[in-house]
Parts: C-alpha cells; structure tokens; sequence
C-alpha cells in the first residue's frame, strides 16, 4: 500500500491546483481524526510558515510530478525496509499502527 511513496521535498501539482505544493510528509494524520493521509505538503516555493498551512492529500490527488525529492542510502533504506513492507495501517489511541498488531 506505502510502495514507491515519493520522497520529502518532491514538488507536485494536485488535481484542480493552479499553485505546486513540496511534499513534507509521508503517513500522517491530522490531530483528532481518524484518515490516514499519504502525503502532507506546503506551498512551493514559500514552504512551511510562509502561507496559510500545511495540506493533507493521498497519492491519487497528484496531477503532475515536478521534483523528485532527495533520495540518498537512508532514503532508500527506509523505503526497503519499512515503506515497501507497510500493509494496511489505522489510528489508534492517536497513532498510526499496523492493524494487525496487538491491542
């Protein structure tokens, strides 16, 4: 499900965007729900601060590609080991977990 996830720092456009946005996050969720989110990202090139906040959206939202972020031994690394072996995941007692993992 996590597989070929980009990198922090890739650039995007998002479907019915007009402003690219760089991707700041992976597996996240907003404080007090439920959804997991693939991606959260800010405004490119402002980033973080600089506007009216932090977006929150799923692989199926990119319209287009503009910048693969930085990918270096630790990037690749984290991406083989934990990223690619990822399955199904739920918020529980505010966490990301696996959902086969004990209560």
């Amino acid at each position: 499900m996590y597989k070929n996830m980009l990198p922090i720092g890739s650039v995007v456009l998002l479907k019915g965007g007009n402003k690219r946005v760089m991707i700041t996050g992976r597996i996240l969720t907003k404080a007090g729900e439920e959804k997991i989110y693939d991606y959260s990202a800010c405004y490119y090139p402002e980033g973080i601060g600089a506007t009216d906040g932090t977006f929150f959206f799923d692989r199926d939202a990119i319209a287009r590609l503009y910048f693969v972020g930085f990918q270096d031994e630790e990037e690749l690394n984290l991406k083989k080991e934990i990223l690619d072996k990822l399955g199904n995941l739920e918020v529980r007692d505010g966490e990301i977990v696996p959902i086969n993992s004990a209560e």
